[in-house]
């Protein structure tokens, strides 16, 4: 395609349909979007000041887009040494906060297990299982990775800026 620099009204109504052809549209546009409430319930000890920094900017961003909560539930409540009943008792604890509202689509509830992943209860009753990378992270990243895509798919609905 040869490029013309000229200002004539043929070139400008061109490059304007040009330029509005390959502007993409979110599938969303125009549309209503009902913002149900998050949960994000988090298997693991105290975070660190960091890591709870970038837990406190992200859920304030995501705010003004949806409510949201994060919980976080203590690794290895029973201090045992034996993985299958840390596993066992983290499992405990997480369905103890899922709630008849984590049913249907009243609320949407993330659930980040601990070191050695959820027990089998949290995996029967999960709806869906989503992997956030091929990595193996710790709780802290999975968190932070977690709302920072959460609130990059809001910006993305809405049309917003992301990096600026």
């Amino acid at each position: 395609m040869a490029l013309c620099w000229c200002h004539s009204s043929a070139c400008l109504s061109l490059k304007k349909k040009i330029a509005s052809s390959q502007i993409r549209k979110s599938k969303y546009e125009g549309q209503s979007i009902k913002a149900i409430p998050i949960r994000v319930l988090t298997v693991g000890k105290r975070r660190s000041k960091g890591t709870q920094l970038l837990v406190e900017e992200y859920t304030q961003k995501i705010k003004y887009y949806c409510n949201i909560e994060d919980t976080l539930i203590k690794s290895n409540p029973k201090a045992t040494s034996d993985v299958r009943s840390q596993i066992e008792a983290e499992d405990m604890l997480m369905m103890q906060h899922i709630t008849p509202d984590d049913f249907g689509s009243v609320r949407l509830t993330f659930c980040i297990g601990g070191p050695y992943g959820h027990g089998s209860l949290v995996r029967e009753r999960a709806d869906m299982s989503i992997r956030l990378s091929s990595l193996v992270l710790n709780h802290q990243v999975a968190l932070i990775v977690l709302l920072e895509q959460i609130y990059r798919a809001w910006t993305i609905i809405k049309r917003q800026k992301y990096h600026h």
